[in-house]
């Protein structure tokens, strides 16, 4: 059952409800959400509930109808976020863990993980004990070969994921993995469940190949009843009629256990077609179906791999493999996770990712020899324009993934700048162009305005549009709609089948939304991002309004020059002048063409009391810092004015 708990619940209330849950047989987990905090109680016994609805503190009791009861959505309706290492799984970030099939030699270990680490991978898989059909096969390398894969992980900074087969190899093993993977002849190897979900390690589960989805929940609830609180689940493909491919990959077991659980859940597409062409479109329509990650199999040499190799990928198509997941990435709303670079330390607060990770652990860094180590609660905010639920709120969430991270609406853009600028905020999210509207020159003059700030990040985010209403207004309801005026244009086919509609501008999508909310009226509707409608408790009546659905936005990250230390920065923005000559911006585009830097944007913008003078923004490329810092000393010698407005690494 599910116990909501009063909001201002006192200790000792709470402590009587748990002891009375514990005394009646119950086991007892505290979740807390952003809402509501709730107890969480399983076991064999079962009571009147009312019971448990008259002790004080208790606002009402919700049975769980599901046979799975700490696996269910029913009981946390939040994604759970399994934290291994400087890595983190599920809820809108995707995860890539690679290596090969077995655990081999040194070389190929070392040669395999410097692969994965630089194709953006985050986690290193090898199998040292392997359950294989023939007893002749390859059976792994046993304790050697943990030892092997632990000394390449820490050398690369990757956390290490292997198979476990036998609960006798469980306290050996959890001196080397960080991951424990229960395979797909084990998922209902209970006993094994026991002792791994006592442990308390992360676990991932592989779906049996013929287990039903509820199955598959169920051997995850013995883990999560046993102790473990971090169990990710893995779609690896069942057992069917079908032998074009190893298994067939049952796709909409992803959206289906998604709806049923709030535990994160990968797809092997290795193991699931065995066909190496067949792996990467597979992985691409994981991620697609809602995957937070994929156990993919790689190898320098996959023809000489001691098992799985014709399963296996080539170096060459797991780079290609990782930059189509980061391009698909925007479409599905999620980011992918990187680790930090070796030798940056994380900040103090969790759930940051990489770049956003770099960017707060190098503001750290140079706030503490500014402030002699001394930071203020105020410095780890994040400043954006616009009312909770706006875009470029949900644009620091995604860069940052951090719950320690304190977003500060405010009510303009400058705004925004002066903020970072006076010390109030840390860091500082803009939106800088639109796919479908072009530039945000507004924000761009600003840039210039505060030759103080730096850019330091960027991502770009999928803007989808939905009608919002009070709870129980229907479509026919609506009489009023507020938005900006660019979700206006942005959504017109949609608006031009309700001309009776009166639309009425508002200066923030998300304001719009606030607006409705405090107004109460089944007549009023606002065009906005869903994620407004959650933090105002409003009721989405349509989504997918935008007329055109290639609508992105870029967004920048803002800090005070002082801070602004990004390590391997992919990108730079520059701004310059130049001489009012014959080929004067020739000459400043050949030291960028020379230096093979790839211009990803050029655009040129009035100077304030200098008509027919341009200004050219020129964002590019970069392959190191050091080939940039040569080019901009030498675009100094020709150009004028020219300013950095920052180095970044982009996504």
């Amino acid at each position: 059952m599910i116990i909501v708990l009063e909001r201002q619940i006192r200790d000792d209330h709470k402590d009587r409800i748990r002891r009375f849950l514990e005394q009646h047989g119950f086991r007892v987990r505290e979740i807390v959400g952003e809402e509501e905090t709730i107890f969480g109680a399983v076991g064999q016994l079962s009571i009147d509930h009312r019971e448990v609805e008259v002790l004080p503190g208790v606002v009402r009791v919700i049975p769980i109808s599901k046979p799975f009861k700490l696996a269910s959505r029913e009981l946390k309706r939040e994604d759970t976020i399994v934290p291994v290492g400087d890595v983190k799984i599920g809820s809108g970030r995707v995860a890539v863990i690679a290596g090969p099939c077995s655990v081999e030699n040194p070389d190929v270990m070392y040669e395999t993980a410097e692969i994965v680490k630089r194709s953006g991978g985050v986690m290193l898989r090898g199998g040292a004990f392997k359950p294989r059909t023939s007893p002749y096969a390859f059976q792994g390398s046993g304790e050697d070969g943990l030892k092997l894969l632990r000394e390449v992980g820490d050398h690369f900074g990757m956390p290490i994921v292997s198979e476990i087969v036998s609960s006798e190899h469980y306290d050996m093993m959890r001196e080397y993995v960080d991951v424990f993977q229960i395979g797909t002849r084990n998922m209902q190897n209970f006993e094994l469940l026991k002792v791994v979900g006592a442990g308390g390690m992360p676990v991932i589960l592989k779906r049996g190949l013929a287990a039903t989805i509820q199955e598959w929940l169920m051997a995850a609830e013995y883990l999560l009843a046993h102790g473990s609180e971090h169990v990710i689940l893995c779609e690896r493909g069942i057992r069917t009629f079908e032998t074009a491919t190893r298994n067939t990959l049952d796709i909409s077991a992803i959206p289906v256990a998604k709806k049923l659980t709030h535990l994160p859940i990968m797809v092997d597409p290795s193991h699931a077609t065995g066909i190496r062409e067949k792996v990467s479109p597979v992985a691409l329509a994981s991620i697609a179906a809602g995957a937070d990650g994929l156990l993919v199999e790689v190898h320098p040499r996959p023809e000489e791999a001691l098992s799985d190799g014709p399963q296996t990928l080539f170096p060459e198509q797991f780079e290609r493999l990782m930059r189509d997941i980061e391009a698909l990435c925007p479409v599905v709303e999620k980011q992918l996770s990187r680790l930090p670079e070796k030798g940056e330390r994380r900040p103090q607060f969790s759930g940051m990712r990489s770049p956003g990770s770099e960017v707060a652990a190098a503001g750290e860094r140079s706030g503490r020899e500014v402030a002699d180590g001394e930071r203020r609660a105020e410095e780890l905010a994040v400043a954006f324009q616009g009312e909770h639920g706006a875009y470029s709120e949900i644009a620091l969430r995604r860069f940052f993934q951090s719950d320690d991270i304190r977003s500060a609406p405010c009510s303009e853009f400058r705004d925004v700048f002066d903020s970072v600028l006076e010390g109030k905020t840390r860091f500082g999210v803009l939106p800088i162009e639109n796919s479908l509207s072009g530039s945000i020159h507004e924000n761009y003059d600003l840039l210039l305005q505060y030759p103080d700030l730096r850019i330091v990040g960027e991502i770009k985010i999928r803007i989808i549009h939905s009608l919002i209403a009070v709870p129980g207004a229907e479509l026919q309801d609506i009489e009023r709609v507020y938005s900006h005026p660019q979700g206006f244009a942005q959504c017109a086919r949609f608006l031009a089948e309700h001309p009776d509609w009166e639309r009425v501008p508002f200066y923030d999508t998300a304001g719009s939304v606030a607006h409705i909310a405090r107004e109460g009226d089944k007549r009023c509707a606002a065009i906005a991002g869903a994620e407004a409608a959650r933090a105002y408790g409003m009721h989405v009546i349509k989504e997918g309004l935008e007329t055109n659905p290639q609508n992105y936005t870029r967004f920048v990250v803002l800090v005070r020059e002082e801070y602004a230390a990004t390590p391997n920065p992919d990108k730079a923005s520059i701004v310059f002048t130049t001489s009012d000559t014959p080929g004067a911006l020739f000459e400043c585009l050949r030291v960028i063409a020379e230096r093979k830097l790839n211009m990803k944007k050029l655009e040129s913008r009035p100077i304030l009391g200098k008509p027919w003078h341009p200004m050219f923004y020129v964002d590019m490329e970069i392959p190191s810092l050091e080939v940039f810092e040569a080019a901009y000393a030498a675009l100094g010698e020709v150009a004028e004015n020219l300013r950095l407005l920052g180095t970044y690494r982009a996504q």
